[in-house]
């Protein structure tokens, strides 16, 4: 199959589109060092669910992100983990760190301060009901 120029370059464009906004690189960052729900995303980011969700739609759409359900959490993960040095390049290249996607969060310490995700209660010796988060994409 014989493609034009347009239609070789279409798909990349797509993947940098996705990457072209700032909240969709910090979510993509926190999920470098892991898999993730959503309600953990909007407590490490200090967004509201309905925006976090939004993103990582968009995220989803463009194949970066895959996502599974579990009782009614969903938990999202990069896809491809070549896309995690892509982000780090895309740092260097921008002036920016070049050390490993995360370090800005550091959510890998251990439980995140005030987070109602099952990993973080846990974690924190804090246990509630996966029922009591009511946070969907």
């Amino acid at each position: 199959m014989e493609y034009t120029i347009d239609e070789a370059f279409a798909r990349p464009a797509a993947l940098y589109q996705a990457l072209g906004h700032p909240v969709r690189l910090q979510i993509l960052d926190v999920l470098a060092q892991g898999e993730a729900c959503v309600c953990h995303l909007t407590t490490v980011l200090g967004k509201r669910q309905p925006y976090v969700s939004q993103q990582l739609a968009a995220l989803r759409e463009a194949a970066l992100v895959s996502d599974r359900r579990e009782g009614t959490l969903i938990y999202y993960r990069i896809r491809d983990p070549r896309l995690v040095a892509l982000l780090a390049l895309g740092r260097t290249l921008a002036g920016g760190e070049s050390g490993s996607t995360g370090e800005r969060a550091r959510i890998s310490e251990g439980p995140v301060p005030d987070c109602p995700c099952p990993r973080c209660q846990a974690a924190s010796g804090r246990l509630i009901s996966p029922s009591t988060i009511h946070l969907h994409a």
